[in-house]
């Protein structure tokens, strides 16, 4: 899937948690701004929770961690928390494995279990 294939869409769930729901592949830059423009506004508007639903994506690489760690940032910088719900594909699983970066996210099994502490 090519980054043009990505779809973004952003929602206010349960206590102001911004639910931004991803679909398609999380590759290449220019579609994966998108998601790192929503992170980054999600991390100042949301209630203290941004959830990122992944379920949707079958294919990440590079560009859509360089998003989701831009987002991570972001969210550090406001005090609020970045929850990363799946179910995820082996394959974006796998990135997170390979790059070492399982450790910096926060993951929730579906966007259900993300809202709760």
């Amino acid at each position: 899937m090519a980054g043009s294939d990505l779809r973004v869409v952003t929602e206010t769930g349960p206590g102001g948690v911004v639910v931004i729901r991803v679909h398609g592949g999380l590759d290449g830059w220019s579609g994966c701004s998108e998601l790192s423009d929503a992170l980054v506004v999600a991390a100042g508007n949301s209630a203290g929770r941004t959830v990122v639903d992944l379920s949707g994506v079958g294919f990440a690489d590079s560009a859509g961690l360089h998003a989701l760690l831009r987002g991570l940032r972001a969210h550090g910088e406001t005090g609020a928390l970045l929850v990363l719900a799946g179910p995820l594909a082996p394959g974006v699983h796998r990135l997170f494995e390979v790059t070492g970066t399982l450790g910096a996210f926060r993951f929730a099994k579906d966007v259900e279990t993300a809202f709760t502490p």
